[in-house]
C-alpha cells in the first residue's frame, strides 16, 4: 500500500501534529527513564520538520493511566528530549483544550512542543470523534511516526488522520514499513525466520504466514515444548500449551507439505530452579527429566541454527530463544544474536520487545540492519495484517 511521505508535504510555517511513540521504559521506583531509544528514534523526523520551518507539536501515550496520573506525565520525557535534541522543547500540561491551544499559538517556526499524555483522556483509546476533533484543531498537517502504536485504532493514530487532509508517514514509520514490507512481499533468498517466545498461540499466525514466505523457520523458546509434546515427548516442568498441541502438529504438517525447513531444537539447558546461576545440565530433544525445567536452547541447537543463519540473505527474528534475563540461560539467545550480526551479507530484521531487548543486552543492535521499535505492531505486520495507523496514511 502506497503511503504519503514527508517529501510529499509542504510544512513551512505549518502547525504539524506529529504522533510519536514516547512510551519509554522507566524505573518503577524512581520513575527515571531507563531506555530512551524511542526518543532518539524520533529525532530524524523532528529535525526534518524543524529544518523546514514547521511548528512541531508532538503527542504520545505513556503507560496506562486511569485519568491524570503524575507518575505517567510526559514532562520528564520533554526534558530528556531537550537533552537529546540539544534544543529547548516546550511542554503543555494537557494535550487538548485551552492549555494545549495556548501553547500551540505561542509557537514560532522551528519550535517543538510536547503535549501531555494522550491517555489522560479516555477518548484516545476509544478513538472518540470529539477528542479527535480537539486534537485535529491544533494542526494543519498530520505526521505519524509511531510505528509502536500503529496497530491500535486509537484517536491519535486513526481518527485524527481522517480529519487532517495533509498527512504523511514520518521517517521512522516509513522505514519500518519498508523493511517489514520487503520481508513479506519481496524477500531476499534464502530467507530464514527465527521465532521464539513463550506461546505458540501468540505466534501461530506469524508461523503460518512465514511458512508461506520464508525458506527456513527456526523455532526456540518455550513454545518449542508444545511441539515436543506434539511429537509424544515429555518436557518435564517446562511450560507448554496443552490446548495447542494439535495446532503444533498441523503447523509441522503444513511446513512439510510446502517443502519448507522447519527446525526445532536438538538439545536444551535444563534446571530445577528458576534463578540465575542455578545448577543446570544439557539434555537432548525430548529428554527433559521430570521435575526439570528447560530455560534455554543447548549448544547443538546453537550450532544447527547458526549454520542456517549463515546461509541466509534475509533474516527475520521475533522472540527470544531462552530466559535471556538470567545467566547462564541467556547463552543460547546471545549466541543466535551473534550469528545474526555476523552475517553481514544478509538483511537482518529484529522485531518484538524481548528479542530487541536481547539484542541490545548483547550489545549487537548496531550490527542489525533494522531493529524494529514496534513490539505488537511488528508481530501483527508480520501476520500480514493492515495496521490501522498505516491504513490511515494511504494515498
Amino acid at each position: 500500500m502506497a503511503m504519503s511521505k514527508l517529501s510529499d508535504l509542504d510544512v513551512s510555517g505549518k502547525r504539524v501534529l506529529c504522533r510519536v511513540d514516547f512510551n519509554v521504559s522507566t524505573d518503577k521506583k524512581t520513575g527515571e527513564i531507563k531506555d530512551d531509544t524511542r526518543i532518539v528514534a524520533a529525532l530524524p523526523t523532528i529535525k526534518y520538520l524543524t529544518d523546514r520551518g514547521a511548528k512541531v507539536i508532538l503527542c504520545s501515550h505513556f503507560g496506562r493511566p486511569e485519568g491524570r496520573d503524575p507518575k505517567l506525565s510526559l514532562k520528564p520525557v520533554s526534558e530528556r528530549l531537550t537533552e537529546r535534541w540539544g534544543k529547548p522543547t516546550a511542554f503543555a500540561d494537557d494535550c487538548v483544550g485551552e492549555v494545549a491551544e495556548k501553547a500551540v499559538s505561542a509557537m514560532k517556526n522551528g519550535d517543538v512542543l510536547l503535549l501531555e499524555n494522550l491517555r489522560y483522556h479516555a477518548g484516545e483509546e476509544a478513538d472518540d470523534a470529539a477528542f479527535s476533533a480537539q486534537l485535529a484543531k491544533l494542526a494543519d498537517v498530520y505526521v505519524d511516526d509511531a510505528f509502536g502504536a500503529a496497530h491500535r485504532a486509537h484517536a491519535s493514530v486513526h481518527a485524527v488522520a481522517k480529519l487532517i487532509p495533509q498527512k504523511a508517514a514520518g521517517l521512522l514509520l516509513e522505514k519500518e514499513v519498508e523493511y517489514l514490507g520487503k520481508a513479506l512481499e519481496n524477500p531476499e533468498r534464502p530467507m530464514v525466520v527465527i521465532l521464539g517466545g513463550a506461546k505458540v498461540s501468540d505466534k501461530i499466525k506469524v508461523i503460518e504466514k512465514m511458512i508461506d514466505v520464508a525458506d527456513t523457520i527456526l523455532i526456540g523458546g518455550a513454545m518449542s515444548y508444545t511441539f515436543a509434546v506434539a511429537e509424544g515427548f515429555s518436557v518435564g516442568k517446562s511450560r507448554f500449551e496443552a490446548d495447542k498441541v494439535e495446532l503444533a502438529r498441523h503447523v509441522r504438517k503444513l511446513a512439510a507439505e510446502k517443502g519448507k525447513k522447519f527446525l526445532l531444537p536438538l538439545d536444551h539447558v535444563v534446571t530445577q530452579k528458576f534463578e540465575a546461576h542455578a545448577p543446570h545440565q544439557v539434555v537432548g530433544w525430548g529428554k527433559i527429566p521430570d521435575e526439570w525445567d528447560s530455560l534455554d536452547i543447548g549448544p547443538k541447537t546453537v550450532e544447527l541454527f547458526s549454520k542456517e543463519i549463515a546461509t541466509a540473505k534475509m533474516i527475520v527474528w521475533n522472540g527470544p530463544l531462552g530466559v535471556f534475563e538470567l545467566e547462564p540461560f541467556n547463552a543460547g539467545t546471545f549466541a543466535i544474536a551473534k550469528a545474526v550480526a555476523a552475517n553481514t551479507s544478509a538483511t537482518s530484521i529484529v522485531g518484538g520487545g524481548e528479542s530487541v531487548a536481547a539484542v541490545k543486552k548483547a550489545k549487537l543492535s548496531d550490527k542489525i540492519t533494522h531493529v524494529s521499535t514496534g513490539g505488537g505492531a511488528s508481530l501483527e505486520f508480520l501476520e500480514g495484517k493492515l495496521l490501522p495507523g498505516v491504513a490511515a496514511l494511504a494515498k
